[in-house]
Formats: structure tokens, sequence, C-alpha cells
């Protein structure tokens, strides 16, 4: 059971892990920036997952990958780690990351699509009613009605929905990237090489931004710092390569509609942490998306 569900397994734990990363990095975010926090989380990731490769895989650094492996995850880490998680960070910010979150439920079809064109992923009709039901939940949540025309709407800010969307795009992009250029290679190593290209692409941004107090003065702050080596540890390390092993033994559509429930599992930090207010239609959809991903798992 649990070897022939390894993939979703693998999914449902990324969930978790982005739970917890989501809320550390908002936290962390509202004092330094987005900017900072992501180029700060991508330096630690890097130092974690190299100590971790050292040990458990006998090297430093991915030397053993293939120069094409190199080559596509480099790519990947680009447009994932730069594009798609600044802007996610970015949306955060603005409109704070349950609901960011929520707006990422569009990575599944976008990524199922991608799927679909570029490497002929079948999508089975059981795969395709839990990824349908699972939207369906997080819609709930995130979709409210409008008072004045009757019409449906989002309750944020324009601006922070559009970056989500554009982190959503960044995410499911690089998610297709990720499994044309790691095939049978190590998950993990497969990630050390998409955080030091986008380590690398930060720093480019930062060159020319020429921000490099603000970085400093986030790195002696030590109540940002342990935000960040928390949410860094679980997201960019664990979360990450967890997410890259569930694509490895699942497709790409049903791995990314099972971490889309990340946005109902961070109702009950949000409450707790954020101090967020939650009503009985979030809960229903949470309850909605649970019974897509039992559909995902069961069918």
């Amino acid at each position: 059971m649990i070897q022939s569900h390894l993939g979703e397994i693998s999914a449902l734990i990324t969930a978790v892990l982005w739970t917890f990363t989501a809320v550390c990095f908002e936290l962390a975010g509202k004092k330094a920036g987005a900017l900072t926090v992501n180029y700060i989380r991508l330096i630690l990731a890097f130092v974690f997952i190299s100590l971790f490769t050292s040990f458990s895989r006998g090297m430093l650094l991915p030397l053993d990958a293939t120069p094409e492996a190199w080559i596509w995850l480099s790519i990947s880490g680009v447009v994932g780690f730069v594009v798609g998680d600044l802007f996610l960070f970015m949306s955060f910010l603005e409109i704070g990351s349950r609901i960011s979150m929520l707006i990422m439920a569009s990575v599944p079809p976008i990524t199922a699509l991608l799927g679909f064109i570029t490497m002929k992923e079948i999508i089975s009709l059981s795969d395709f009613i839990g990824m349908m039901i699972t939207i369906a939940g997080i819609a709930t949540v995130i979709i409210v009605k409008n008072p004045e025309g009757g019409n449906f709407k989002f309750s944020r800010s324009a601006k922070g929905i559009i970056y989500a969307f554009i982190g959503a795009m960044g995410q499911a992009l690089g998610l297709i990237l990720s499994k044309i250029g790691m095939g049978d290679y190590s998950p993990i190593a497969a990630t050390q090489i998409r955080i030091l290209a986008g380590m690398i692409g930060f720093t480019v941004v930062f060159l020319f931004i020429k921000k490099w107090d603000r970085l400093k003065e986030a790195v002696k702050d030590k109540e940002i710092m342990k935000y960040l080596v928390i949410g860094s540890f679980f997201g960019p390390f664990l979360g990450v390569s967890f997410n890259l092993l569930a694509i490895q033994y699942t497709t790409t559509g049903v791995a990314s509609t099972i971490t889309s429930i990340t946005p109902v599992l961070i109702i009950p930090l949000s409450i707790y942490v954020l101090k967020d207010k939650v009503s009985p239609k979030e809960i229903m959809g949470a309850v909605i998306s649970v019974i897509g991903v039992s559909v995902l798992f069961v069918i």
C-alpha cells in the first residue's frame, strides 16, 4: 500500500511541510521583505541539504549529475525559486499566506496541462475527479460573493492576487522542468541543483538592485533569522525534496493537486499564530478538499 502510493504520500508530506514554512516566511517577510527572505532562505536551505548529502550520498555537491540534468534542473530552479517563489512571497505580504496558498490551487490544472503537452502524461478518470473535488473545495474557501452586484469575486487586493497567480505559473513550470531534468536521479541532489541555481539568480537580482544593507540588517535580526531557519528547513530543504520524490513516483498533476491542500492545512496555524478569523465556509472547503485527496488515494 505504502509503496504503491509513495508519490501521493510524499506529496501529502510536502503539503504539511509547506504549511509550516508559509507561516514562518510570512512572519519573516513582514519585517525583512520578500526578496531578502527568499535569498536568505535559499542560502540556509543549501547549507542544510549540502550537509545532508555529504552523509547520505558521500559528496558535498551533486557532481554525479549529467550535464543535461544540470541544465534542466538549473532552469527549473530559476523559474521555480526566483520567479515563482518571489512573486508568491510578494503576495504573502499583500494578501497573507493563507489566501496566497489558496490561489496556488491553480497549480494542479496548469501542471497537469503542461505535463500532458510536454511528457504525454495521462490523467485517469479517478485522478481527474479527485483533482476537481480538491480544487472545488479550495475555491469554496477563496471565492466570496459580491454583495453589491451579486457576482463572485476575490476578497483581497488585485495586485496580491496577480502576484500569487504568477507564482503559481512559476511553480507549475518549475515542476515540469524538474521532472524532465531529474529522471531517476536523486530528488535530494536534484533539489540541491535547483537551490544553487536559485541562489545564483537572486545574487544577480541583488547586484542590480543593490540592497545589500537590508540583507545585512535581516541577518542580524534574531527573530527574522529564527523564522527563516525553521522555514528553510521545512520548505526549500525537506518540502522541495519530498515534492520531487512525489513527482518521481506519480504524475505531476496528481502530486501538485495533493500539495495544493496546503491552504486548508494552514487554517489552524492562521488562527493560532497569525490570529486570522476563519468562517464556517472555509471549514466546509477544507472538508471538500480532504474528500478530493481521499479519492486520489483510495480509487
